[in-house]
């Protein structure tokens, strides 16, 4: 709860001092600032809550709370967009900082309890017995988590996966541009951004029904042709066809890897672990995009870009296929 308020904080602050930097060094210095508040107040945090609140329906609850990202997507950023062509950044600068207060300290003060222990309430919650002693975590030790096989799977799959995911997504609306015209183009990160929304929630009923581990592999697999349609469809229909089934593994992939950090490792150790794979995958996330665009720019064409993105989701399979089970919870232990 802390992390979040104070991130709310923080990513507001930098949020309002955007809008009066006169200088590049001061943009640097800005975006640190940001990078650290929407660290804080993001992803690992969030999930951390939800992994300690719900044991049962996890994959249920991680999906709904991921999916806030798909529609900020789809409706804060244009609007954003909107206002800062409208009123210049230094005019959009505080009221962004405001809606990001808004959006993360208000309900982080009044909502969000870091435990459920703290509200009286076991995971799921079920009710405390009276005279009950406080429930202990479970999971495996840090030490032993960072050497196993399925940690460094699950790691070096998601730098695959999201690269080629990410990389896919940053360039789509270019591609999209160079196949169909511009308006189809727009309409193209709507439809990616909606897809993802709906897949997300029906695969956080579906997938617990299955071994974890390899629904990663079976979404990676999907997302590769996905990615090589996408380099070889010129037709409009089929390409956004496959913008469609890529959209469908965009949701489902990112709401899966802090599934599987839970759901292997436990809720002990879960915001360290989870930290750690996020810090790693960032090669990913950052590297995806520039590696398209500097194959389009030798290559002439995105064909060449998307194909390299679908090998690189295919290593991607094999990687989560070495990792095991996710359900492997013998060297779990109470702490």
């Amino acid at each position: 709860r802390l992390a979040v308020l104070g991130g709310g904080i923080v990513g507001a602050g930098s949020l309002l001092a955007l809008g009066q930097i006169t200088a590049v060094w001061q943009l640097y210095v800005v975006y640190c600032l940001y990078g650290v508040g929407f660290a804080a107040a993001g992803l690992v945090t969030v999930t951390t809550v939800v992994t300690r609140w719900f044991h049962r329906r996890r994959a249920m609850a991680i999906s709904v709370a991921s999916t806030g990202l798909s529609v900020g997507g789809v409706f804060i950023t244009p609007a954003a967009k909107w206002f800062v062509d409208e009123q210049t950044l230094q005019g959009a600068a505080p009221w962004l900082a405001l809606v990001f207060f808004i959006g993360t300290v208000v309900p982080g003060w009044f909502l969000l309890k870091s435990d459920p222990a703290d509200s009286g309430f076991l995971p799921d919650g079920e009710p405390v017995a009276p005279g009950a002693s406080a429930m202990v975590l479970s999971g495996t030790p840090f030490a032993v988590a960072m050497r196993s096989r399925f940690f460094l799977a699950v790691t070096v799959g998601y730098i695959l996966s999201l690269g080629s995911q990410v990389g896919g997504i940053q360039q789509l609306v270019k591609l999209a541009e160079e196949r169909t015209t511009a308006t189809t183009a727009a309409f193209a990160t709507l439809a990616l951004a909606v897809t993802s929304i709906i897949a997300r929630l029906v695969g956080g009923k579906v997938f617990p029904r299955f071994a974890l581990g390899r629904v990663i592999a079976v979404l990676s697999f999907l997302q590769m042709i996905a990615l090589a349609g996408l380099a070889l469809s010129y037709n409009t229909l089929v390409f956004f066809a496959f913008i469609l089934l890529f959209g469908a593994t965009v949701g489902n992939i990112l709401m899966l890897q802090p599934l599987l950090i839970a759901e292997r490792f436990g809720v002990r150790e879960y915001p360290k672990l989870f930290g750690r794979t996020q810090f790693f995958s960032v090669v990913g996330v950052a590297g995806g995009p520039w590696l398209l665009g500097w194959l389009h720019d030798i290559a002439g064409g995105y064909e060449t870009a998307y194909l390299v993105a679908a090998g690189l989701s295919l290593t991607g399979v094999f990687v989560f296929y070495l990792g095991g089970p996710a359900e492997n919870t013998s060297d779990h232990t109470e702490g």
